[in-house]
């Protein structure tokens, strides 16, 4: 008896835990590089794609960080259309020590509620949680903007106001905004997963095409003052996370639901090219701080090895100490964004780094000769493709190769003000139809 009561309880673990994982959006993304471990593919509406930190160009004594999931959204995505999981908690965290685990936590709940006819509802109401040590409080209520169905859906209204309405404050400070936007990540995914090609010379030369033109992602902005993450070197280290509810089951047969670690994100590309794929799904679970077991895979990196089976660059495969550093620690200098030694996958900005003027700016961030680019935070308009590969050749020690892969900005400018991330396009124009 008690081993059938074991089975039942199984099965309906199984089952809770299946429809945890379920989102009522689409399940298959098709349109993106951002499905970069096994298990988190088939959870789109739980994956981070891409985690964003700067000094916000209009208003440079704040901290600006975006954090987009759901990789793909096709504009056109009806009758269930893309929505954050009601099921999951969304967060972004925030290192103010330099040890790889959060003293700050902004943390996302979102509902949903019943779409008319036969059309998903894509207005979401939302809370913000901020949680310090052990304190914590509800600091925003907000709702999502529609997705951007089409101008009948929007009865007449213009999207971007709308969008620009749903901005909602922060309690002691700040902004928020949480909705669909328009994928700022810019790559020629085509190319560069199919065995690392270059469609034109060494991709310095344009000729690449942007495979995140005309898709969309969920966005979560946070627009917070400086004055309340500020460190003594200036420097912290941000990431984001999902969770979703796990059924466990105790020696003694009984079931609990617990949250659980389901996707992570810190610096771009670390999970999808760094870390091997039989570690993908262990690296989404586990925390910044114990990132020292993958030490491995930064000091020897297997992208290394492949441009120099492809391309034979001589490309320093082992003892990359220089990617340890700009990945896993910080680098060692003042204007820079060295946190200690503990190793961890973070996305690391000075905040006394002043806004780069536009006409300075440089899309290869560090490398380009401005230092508020990436890895030192990372804007919109960084070229992190371009970055990763170049230092992954050994810009960082004298070795100057200038790889790419010749796609250089984004299909949409990015708006001047907060949440700075484009519109997303309309799923009534089509763009991408032919």
């Amino acid at each position: 008896m008690r081993k059938l009561a074991l089975i039942v309880l199984a099965i309906a673990g199984a089952a809770v835990l299946a429809a945890a994982t379920r989102d009522a959006g689409p399940q298959a993304s098709r349109a993106s590089s951002h499905r970069e471990a096994p298990l988190i593919s088939e959870d789109p509406a739980a994956d981070n794609t891409d985690l964003y930190a700067f000094r916000s160009p209009d208003k440079p004594n704040t901290l600006t960080i975006v954090s987009n999931w759901i990789p793909g959204e096709d504009p056109a995505a009806g009758p269930n259309y893309y929505t954050f999981s009601p099921r999951a908690r969304y967060n972004i965290k925030i290192d103010r020590t330099g040890d790889g685990k959060p003293e700050v936590v902004y943390r996302f709940h979102f509902g949903r509620k019943t779409g008319d006819l036969f059309l998903g509802n894509t207005v979401q109401p939302y809370t913000v949680e901020k949680i310090v040590g052990t304190h914590s409080q509800i600091v925003a209520r907000g709702k999502t903007p529609p997705n951007n169905i089409g101008p009948r859906t929007l009865k007449g209204k213009d999207y971007r106001q709308l969008a620009a309405s749903r901005v909602t404050s922060l309690a002691g400070g700040g902004k928020v905004f949480a909705g669909q936007r328009d994928d700022a990540f810019y790559a020629d995914i085509g190319a560069i997963f199919d065995l690392l090609a270059i469609r034109k010379g060494t991709g310095n030369q344009g000729g690449g095409k942007d495979f995140f033109a005309g898709y969309a992602v969920h966005a979560i902005a946070l627009q917070i003052p400086i004055s309340e993450l500020d460190t003594k070197s200036h420097v912290i280290g941000v990431w984001a996370t999902t969770d979703r509810q796990q059924v466990k089951i105790n020696a003694r047969g009984r079931a609990h639901m617990r949250w659980s670690q389901v996707s992570r994100l810190g610096n771009p590309l670390v999970n999808e090219v760094v870390i091997p794929t039989a570690l993908k799904d262990l690296w989404n679970h586990w925390t910044p701080s114990r990132d020292k077991y993958f030490q491995r895979y930064y000091r020897a990196p297997i992208l290394a090895q492949v441009m120099n089976q492809l391309y034979h660059l001589g490309v320093p495969e082992k003892n990359r100490k220089d990617l340890v550093s700009v990945l896993l620690t910080g680098v060692n200098d003042p204007k820079l964004n060295y946190t200690g030694p503990t190793l961890a996958d973070m996305l690391r900005v000075n905040l006394s780094v002043p806004v780069t003027p536009a006409s300075d700016f440089s899309r290869l961030g560090v490398l380009g000769g401005d230092l508020q680019g990436w890895p030192n935070g990372r804007r919109l308009g960084d070229d992190v493709v371009d970055i990763a590969e170049q230092a992954v050749a050994g810009a960082l020690v004298g070795k100057k190769v200038p790889l790419g892969d010749g796609v250089d900005g984004p299909d949409r400018p990015r708006l001047p003000v907060f949440p700075y991330e484009a519109d997303p396009a309309s799923g009534y124009a089509n763009e991408k139809g032919r």
